[in-house]
């Protein structure tokens, strides 16, 4: 069995040195290579062309983050595991940009970064549990805003006609509900449809329904 090999990036010496004192004791793995920069980092990728690159997030000059998207873009068979101290959200979504396959704290035990490399040369994609819920989190939020922004155009009245529509009323039913003339729910139907781009109210509906119109009303 081909040993995993490893190029370690970190500007603190000692971490390197822990990181390959540890991996040393696993067979599978072979580092290759020590870096300190993301220029060194670079020129030792092109090298040894590793399997995996365990990268610190901060280092000096060029971020561990640009590193790794030059990587990812040129070397596409090498994996980066990006390593940092603190789980902060513009640095997790940044390196998941960046194209990176793992991204672990430095807290992590050293059975669970052996697990990591492990996963992450397998091709799978690996993410520190103490940052997993954070994830989920900016889904959630970034799924809220596009439903939101679904109906940025709309005034609140043309919701709520829109709701009604999507309930398969009437024009007459929607302007008893809503103590309207009926002539003015035709006005509001037309500009909801203008608005958001589609043909009639079957087609209005659906987008309503889609986009969760109801949990977007005021």
């Amino acid at each position: 069995m081909s040993k995993q090999r490893i190029i370690l990036v970190d500007d603190h010496e000692v971490v390197r040195l822990g990181l390959k004192a540890l991996l040393e004791r696993h067979p599978q793995f072979e580092v290759v290579g020590e870096a300190g920069t993301a220029k060194e980092a670079l020129r030792l990728v092109e090298q040894y062309r590793p399997d995996v690159v365990v990268m610190d997030i901060r280092l000096p000059g060029s971020s561990g983050i640009e590193a790794c998207e030059k990587i990812t873009e040129k070397y596409p068979d090498t994996h980066v595991i990006m390593l940092t101290s603190y789980a902060e959200d513009e640095m997790l979504f940044s390196a998941i940009r960046a194209g990176a396959s793992g991204y672990v704290l430095k807290q992590i035990g050293s059975d669970d970064l052996v697990r990591a490399l492990e996963a992450v040369g397998r091709g799978e994609a690996l993410l520190d549990p103490a940052v997993t819920q954070r994830i989920f989190q900016e889904v959630r939020r970034a799924s809220k805003e596009e439903e939101a922004s679904a109906f940025a155009h709309l005034t609140q009245q043309e919701k709520h006609v829109l709701l009604l529509v999507s309930e398969g009323k009437t024009n007459r039913e929607i302007a008893k509900e809503l103590y309207l003339g009926e002539g003015t729910v035709r006005n509001y139907v037309s500009s909801i449809l203008s608005k958001l781009n589609v043909s009639n109210r079957a087609e209005a509906a659906a987008y309503a329904v889609e986009h969760n119109l109801r949990d977007h009303l005021d």
